[in-house]
């Protein structure tokens, strides 16, 4: 179960008040960094990354692996209730985007060439992310 069950809804001037302007670009414009530039791309300490809009534990580092995209990858959520998806068709090509269904924040994408056992792989921008270190996140 989340652990913030309601939705947060905001004004566009409030997100920009709230977020750097990298993140409302990729969080509330469907943005992405560029590949290899993230802060926890290469990161492999054990904690929990929770959405940079609102906080929600959306990722877990137990699921995290090295897909050699250049963004950090997941093969799955930590709670299937945290992130949602829809289709994106921008630019030529048919993707499934995935958001925080808490703030609606972009995350990044999910393909279907990931490792076992889900076959996924979350390919998710750090600036959507902050990430608790297991020592500090309670887990």
């Amino acid at each position: 179960m989340s652990e913030h069950n309601e939705k947060i809804h905001k004004t566009e001037a409030d997100w920009r008040a709230q977020l750097t302007p990298e993140q409302y670009h990729v969080c509330r414009e469907q943005g992405t960094e560029p590949a290899f530039t993230g802060r926890y791309y290469a990161t492999k300490e054990d904690g929990r990354y929770r959405c940079s809009c609102c906080g929600e534990v959306l990722f877990d580092s137990a699921q995290k692996y090295d897909s050699g995209s250049g963004w950090p990858s997941f093969w799955q959520p930590a709670q299937p209730e945290a992130v949602g998806s829809t289709v994106d068709a921008r630019y030529g090509m048919q993707r499934t985007e995935v958001h925080c269904n808490r703030c609606g924040a972009h995350l990044g994408h999910v393909f279907p060439d990931g490792p076992r056992p889900t076959g996924l792989r979350y390919c998710i921008n750090s600036v959507s992310l902050t990430f608790d270190p297991k020592n500090q996140s309670g887990s």
